[in-house]
């Protein structure tokens, strides 16, 4: 890679992680001002998506792979997290169904 192709990829990689940076903080608040838990779960794994494609810009970036294996790692761990977060929501919301339906009777 010649210095100019250099030049150019660490421009490029700054530029992103700057904009992948400002969309974590986006999707912050929208984890933080809901307004439903839906939308919290689904800010949550915006957010996890993006980290990890900060991880592979910081990758490219540093020329570290280590990141990558991070960033896989993360994204595994992420994935169960959401999973786990909406079969919670459902039960709950399958559970406040029930006592609704119960309660009317």
């Amino acid at each position: 890679m010649t210095a100019m192709e250099s030049m150019l990829l660490k421009g490029v990689t700054e530029a992103v992680l700057i904009f992948l940076t400002l969309a974590i903080l986006f999707a912050f608040i929208r984890l933080v001002i809901g307004p439903d838990p839906a939308d919290r779960i689904v800010a949550l794994d915006l957010i996890s998506v993006l980290i990890v494609a900060y991880l592979g810009a910081l990758s490219i970036y540093t020329g570290e792979r280590a990141f990558l294996d991070v960033a896989i790692a993360y994204a595994l761990i992420a994935f169960l997290g959401t999973v786990a977060l909406a079969r919670f929501r459902e039960r709950l919301a399958k559970k406040s169904r029930n006592d609704e339906t119960h309660g009317e009777g």
